[in-house]
């Protein structure tokens, strides 16, 4: 597991809570355009991730999955054919990025709820980007549900409980999610962020507690 040994444990309560909106965005259309360029040979498997995300393809565009080892943390191939992507990454986050991946969620798919373990997550901010999505899309996080709509931005406290649900049978999820180092510029950004568009959504939350027991029963928790 990578290790950031330099870097301080992180209040991710007192810096996110649960998940809170950025007060800004990117422009998704252009991203996703970017995105439909890529050779079709970029998906197709989940990138090393394993567990839970076994429902989901990705695209690593920085790093590897934590369970391909502790290998470095530098820009992959397909991040050249992104620039507009790259920017955000690289200059629209005013703080260092780390892993970076593409995550498309199959329709119907669930992401059971977990905890990101281990010293990497402690130590990192995670913000997911929405390209597409759509309204039957649920994130849970610490008992409550959100929906992320394409080309907001959002930080997830990935140290607690959370999970995905995308209850639409037709059409995919495609979020680009990435891990940021600390720094002064972002905490600012997240104390003016949205920290209050969590609801409590039972039928969702009895759907990801019974995928939590089937992955629990599967081994991949």
């Amino acid at each position: 597991m990578l290790t950031l040994p330099d870097q301080p444990l992180l209040d991710k309560i007192a810096l996110i809570g649960g998940c809170a909106r950025l007060d800004f965005g990117f422009d998704a259309e252009r991203a996703l355009s970017e995105i439909t360029a890529l050779p079709d040979s970029s998906w197709g498997s989940r990138a090393g991730r394993v567990g839970v995300h076994d429902p989901a393809q990705a695209i690593f565009l920085r790093g590897h999955a934590p369970a391909q080892g502790d290998l470095p943390v530098e820009d992959r191939d397909e991040l050249a054919q992104l620039p507009y992507l790259r920017e955000l990454i690289k200059e629209v986050i005013p703080a260092p990025a780390l892993r970076c991946v593409l995550a498309q969620l199959s329709a119907g798919g669930i992401i059971a709820p977990h905890i990101d373990q281990g010293e990497y997550f402690s130590k990192t901010i995670r913000l997911h980007f929405p390209i597409t999505t759509n309204e039957n899309v649920w994130m849970n996080c610490a008992g409550l549900s959100y929906q992320m709509h394409s080309g907001e931005i959002w930080a997830l406290n990935n140290s607690i409980g959370h999970g995905v649900i995308n209850a639409d049978a037709s059409r995919a999820r495609l979020h680009m999610i990435c891990d940021f180092l600390s720094s002064a510029e972002l905490v600012e950004i997240l104390a003016r962020a949205d920290r209050g568009l969590g609801r409590p959504n039972p039928a969702i939350k009895a759907r990801l507690i019974e995928a939590q027991h089937q992955a629990q029963q599967a081994g991949k928790l």
